[in-house]
């Protein structure tokens, strides 16, 4: 997982899990057939060269062929002229296939990383995960896109130039070929250590793209905690891990180009040698050994470049392996394979049977321990307790960010985990403690939960969540642009922006997360109007600190360690509730003191 030390990760062997990304180019298959007709097009044509060189030596340069040196231009010019279009198709169509393929590759690591349960991302960075469809995907559109070509077309050169450099002079072919096995070599021994250190330098990367991405995001705290200095040493260390890998990669790399430069120019310096010699005392003629020079350089440059090429596809194996972590991770909350159905007119009744659960982190401590609740449709209930007793946990398991271990979460009858997630979530609308607001407008962060929403009905949505003012004071109104996370807006600005996302969605369930504590007392009893006029005639749970904004719902449950401990109106637990008279005397003060309360005092 991406959050693992990647010095234990399992490693690829070989560049073969490069093969998983094949189904990527099936859809087009037409497209990758062109470019292997031009690629192979391309190929010929520039081994043909050699023979051109041949011919224009011996002939075009031979004593009374003057003549013949315009026809052995015009023809070296015309195989010339092919090899330039055949390059431009080719590296038109092996481009546009990388292009496509990356972007394919980008659309399906998000498309399954979005339908993950919440629980993948307590364990896994979000600026991480990132990286890698950013990062990642860029280093397999280049490979795809430009270096599996140039593997392809240098294979081809490296092979139609073997064998003609066996049609043209047998024997120096032997001493070009003694160094192929000592070019093999290095790239297999350096290749393996390349290809850890290409993953290991992928993660690195990966992990300070995380903290930039958090230190950004909370840049205020960052900032309001004079913290910039203590993050600026972490952030230099992170770098100067990920280069200190990156150099250790490159000088490898650098040593395997220089080995294999180096008996490659050797085998052609003797080469050379030997045919010239051969040249002088007439077994050859000089168009021979030109052509033989010209093919043994194609093959030493093709030899070089697999050489580049294979290191990249080292490096491009340590990405698909990222990337198939992100594509192969399990998602623990599917619909089941025939999700049932809910009533056709559904009214939102809640009923929780001793439930139990236990956080994957933490699976020796309940965090609700056999809890029973039955909230009626159109009722209201509120979740009062201390940090830790299972508010929160209790709303992410109503709207199945988690499966429970044991009792059953029935909604209008149906138990939640036969539904469809999204048939379930559909008829749920949440308005959280923080708000959560995106990079958009105000209309569109409104419209979030509505996607088909008018303007009109987006207005009249901000006008009940008593936000229809402020909006209008903005510079551009609806169209306003809010910022990263709203921070051009108030906290209370942001959280009635949310409360409006609920009211145009028009739940049936509808949870809220202290939904006001981050508003002005006016504010607050303007936004405290609205959800008693949306609270009406529909099933609300409502997490609460402050006691005040939850004395007049229809019933109170008091959690503590998971547990129900109490559970009445606000007057009855007042009356049999210690542990609740105590928060109310802490936040009330003398009226609501028993006469138990006022002794110990």
């Amino acid at each position: 997982m991406p959050n693992e030390n990647p010095d234990n990760r399992q490693r690829s062997r070989n560049v073969g899990v490069l093969v998983s990304m094949l189904q990527f180019l099936k859809p087009y298959r037409w497209h990758v057939l062109a470019a292997m007709v031009a690629l192979i097009f391309t190929a010929g044509v520039t081994l043909s060269l050699g023979q051109g060189i041949r011919i224009l030596i011996d002939q075009g340069f031979g004593e009374g062929a003057a003549s013949n040196l315009d026809q052995v231009i015009m023809i070296f010019m015309g195989l010339v002229v092919l090899l330039a279009f055949g390059t431009f198709a080719r590296f038109f169509l092996v481009s546009w296939i990388g292009e496509r393929v990356s972007a394919d590759i980008r659309r399906e690591v998000y498309n399954h990383v979005v339908e993950l349960h919440p629980g993948f991302f307590e364990t896994n960075l979000s600026g991480e995960i990132q990286s890698r469809i950013t990062t990642d995907t860029t280093i397999l559109q280049s490979v795809i896109g430009s270096s599996v070509s140039m593997a392809l077309r240098n294979t081809l050169m490296f092979l139609g130039g073997i064998i003609l450099l066996f049609v043209t002079n047998p024997k120096l072919t032997g001493i070009v070929l003694l160094s192929v096995p000592l070019v093999v070599m290095p790239l297999v021994l350096f290749g393996r250590y390349v290809r850890k250190l290409s993953r290991t330098s992928q993660d690195k990367i990966a992990t300070f793209g995380g903290h930039v991405g958090e230190s950004l995001k909370n840049i205020k705290i960052v900032q309001a905690f004079n913290h910039q200095d203590h993050d600026r040493e972490v952030f230099s260390t992170q770098v100067e891990d990920a280069f200190g890998v990156a150099v250790r990669r490159i000088k490898f790399r650098a040593w395997l180009t220089t080995v294999v430069i180096t008996i490659v120019f050797g085998a052609m310096a003797y080469m050379l040698w030997v045919g010239g010699h051969d040249v002088i005392a007439g077994r050859i003629t000089a168009g021979e050994l030109a052509a033989f020079i010209f093919y043994a350089m194609m093959v030493a440059m093709s030899v070089g470049v697999i050489s580049e090429v294979y290191s990249d596809l080292q490096r491009a194996a340590g990405a698909t392996e990222r990337l198939l972590e992100l594509l192969h991770a399990d998602n623990l909350i599917e619909p089941p394979a025939e999700p049932q159905l809910l009533p056709a007119e559904v009214k939102g009744e809640v009923v929780i049977d001793d439930i139990s659960f236990f956080y994957p982190s933490r699976p020796d401590t309940a965090a609700i321990d056999h809890l029973n609740l039955t909230v009626p449709a159109g009722s209201s209930l509120a979740l009062v307790g201390s940090s830790g007793a299972g508010k929160t946990t209790l709303v992410d398991l109503l709207l199945r960010f988690y499966d429970i271990q044991q009792g059953t979460i029935r909604f209008d009858g149906v138990d939640i985990r036969e539904l469809d997630p999204k048939d379930l979530r559909q008829h749920i609308a949440i308005v959280p403690q923080q708000p959560v607001l995106f990079s958009d407008t105000v209309l569109e962060n409104i419209r979030y939960g509505c996607p088909e929403a008018t303007e009109e009905d987006v207005i009249a949505a901000a006008k009940a969540a008593y936000a229809d003012e402020f909006i209008n004071r903005l510079p551009d109104g609806y169209q306003s642009f809010v910022g990263e996370s709203g921070v051009r807006l108030s906290g209370g600005q942001r959280q009635r922006i949310a409360i409006a996302r609920a009211v145009l969605n028009d739940p049936k369930l509808l949870l809220l997360d202290e939904a006001t504590s981050a508003l002005d007392a006016e504010s607050e009893f303007k936004v405290q109007q609205a959800l008693e006029h949306l609270m009406k005639d529909r099933t609300t749970i409502v997490i609460a600190h402050r006691l005040a904004t939850v004395v007049n719902v229809d019933t109170i449950a008091v959690l503590e360690h998971g547990r129900l401990v109490a559970q009445g109106s606000h007057q009855q637990l007042l009356k049999d509730s210690s542990l609740y008279t105590r928060w109310a005397s802490l936040q009330f003060g003398e009226a609501v003191k028993t006469p138990e309360i006022e002794k110990a005092s």
